[in-house]
């Protein structure tokens, strides 16, 4: 038989089984009381017969499309922060959903992104997950909360909304701390300039590591630019050339470690032996492909959009409270990722 004849009443007349059978183990009903081997049989005769659900069924019967909307702030055209998307799509397909994407600039106006969501909802979304390049405050379109919305590495202003971001503190904390414990006690920061809650919060955890131990995390040396390699080139010239320079050094991005790779390489300074250096985001074409190998810190941009997905389905099938996820942002840890740029100092 063809994929178009082939029913629900075709799989359990194959498997043996009732049609609510197949209808409960096919649609994951968690409470069904369905053997492990039962719902084995049911999967594997639904494969072999070449079964899909009709969608159009379904629809009718839920009032439930099976389409998530992806408004992506840029993410779409950024290779990096686009596993945010990657995580997004397999984590809908492993539910049985699919995933619409619609791409705009970071600099929209307010009036083009509500467009941008009327658009996901004249389509008949179920949801949405609203997704930002970097993490930020964010104004949100009003009309997003027509259907359950997720935000994705950002957080709403004047509002309320689901939001699931990176943990710049606690990863600021390791990347000082893998300097402090390979022995460098004159550590210092190049930041950026823009007014994001990673400049902040990398900052003061910055010094609040150095304070811990026993060091004065408010004398050390900070030097801030645009977070790019020519930013990372310029303040990494200032504070390598400036009194008792620091051995150690923290960069906001792995953009701006690479202009200090640079500059450091001008000075005669060479990477671990007299200067180590500590990224930020883990961008894999930079970090790994650095001489030598970046020691840096990983944004979870992949898990992320896995994690939004999976909560707005969850709500989407009224398995969970946004309302009440809403009240603070969940945080996802930042993970040191260990190559060759940190050694003991020299001196």
């Amino acid at each position: 038989m063809s994929n178009k004849t082939i029913g629900i009443k075709d799989v359990a007349l194959a498997a043996g089984v009732s049609v609510t059978t197949v209808s409960h183990v096919l649609n994951d009903v968690a409470y069904a009381r369905i053997s492990p081997e039962t719902r084995d049989k049911v999967r594997t005769v639904a494969e072999q017969l070449g079964y899909g659900p009709n969608r159009l069924a379904q629809a009718l019967r839920t009032q439930r499309t099976g389409m998530l909307g992806l408004v992506s702030e840029e993410i779409a055209t950024t290779p990096h922060a686009g596993r945010i998307i990657l995580g997004a799509d397999e984590a809908a397909k492993a539910r049985g959903y699919n995933l619409m994407i619609i791409n705009t600039p970071g600099s929209a106006s307010l009036e083009s992104r509500q467009a941008d969501v009327q658009a996901l909802l004249e389509r008949r979304v179920d949801g949405i997950l609203y997704a930002t390049m970097y993490h930020r405050n964010v104004e949100l379109p009003a009309n997003l909360g027509s259907v359950p919305s997720v935000l994705v590495d950002s957080v709403a202003t004047g509002g309320n909304i689901t939001a699931v971001i990176p943990d710049e503190e606690g990863g600021a904390r390791a990347a000082v701390g893998a300097l402090l414990e390979a022995g460098h006690t004159r550590v210092g920061f190049i930041n950026n300039t823009d007014d994001v809650p990673a400049t902040h919060q990398r900052l003061d955890a910055f010094r609040s590591v150095l304070t811990e131990a026993g060091l004065d995390g408010d004398a050390a040396p900070v030097e801030s630019e645009v977070s790019e390699v020519h930013g990372g080139y310029e303040a990494a010239r200032r504070i390598l050339t400036g009194k008792n320079p620091p051995t150690g050094l923290f960069c906001y991005n792995d953009r701006m470690a690479m202009g200090a790779y640079r500059a450091a390489a001008e000075l005669g300074l060479r990477i671990p032996e007299d200067l180590s250096v500590v990224g930020f985001d883990d961008q894999e074409l930079i970090a790994a492909n650095l001489y030598p190998g970046l020691t840096t810190v990983a944004l979870p941009h992949y898990e992320m959009g896995a994690w939004a997905t999976e909560h707005l389905i969850d709500a989407i099938e009224g398995k969970t409270d946004l309302a009440l996820m809403a009240l603070h942002p969940t945080i996802l840890s930042c993970p040191l990722v260990i190559r060759d740029s940190i050694a003991a100092p020299r001196q």
